[in-house]
């Protein structure tokens, strides 16, 4: 008898944890508005105060009428989309709970490259002879000269 009493405590102290677990893990969900993340919607980019700035200065940029925060920064790929918003979404909650992150915020160069790509994608037939001239060289670095135009200034 005691051994089906000491597993039911076993089971019930699991089931604690577990649910305890969940309940927060559902909490913070809820709380970081994580949904939100899976939209196209750059008003989910603002869910963390840290990037307040790059959203403002998009609004008054050039590109505001024409592309959104996933237009640039992630792949236009489904699986490389949702794999670099997950990456994205983990690094973000993970600074923000932690406070370890750079302010202001700073591209990774992985990241950057995405950029790049989209820049080169959206822009194909201006920067078709730039690409074919020097290919992987300097020239496809576009934000080395075209620094402000997704964000404007940036304070």
């Amino acid at each position: 008898m005691s051994r089906v009493l000491q597993a039911s405590g076993l089971i019930f102290v699991l089931s604690a944890v577990v649910g305890a677990f969940l309940g927060v893990g559902a909490y913070t969900l809820v709380y970081a508005e994580a949904g939100s993340y899976l939209s196209s919607d750059p008003r989910a980019c603002v869910n963390c105060h840290i990037m307040r700035d790059q959203y403002q200065a998009w609004q008054h940029s050039s590109h505001h009428a024409v592309a959104t925060c996933n237009d640039c920064h992630v792949p236009h790929d489904f699986l490389g989309k949702y794999l670099t918003k997950a990456k994205h979404g983990y690094a973000h909650s993970k600074g923000f709970t932690l406070q370890d992150f750079h302010e202001p915020i700073q591209i990774k160069p992985e990241d950057l490259e995405i950029v790049h790509d989209n820049c080169r994608r959206c822009h194909e037939a201006m920067t078709s002879e730039i690409n074919r001239a020097g290919a992987g060289h300097e020239q496809s670095n576009c934000t080395h000269c075209h620094f402000g135009v997704g964000h404007g200034p940036v304070k």
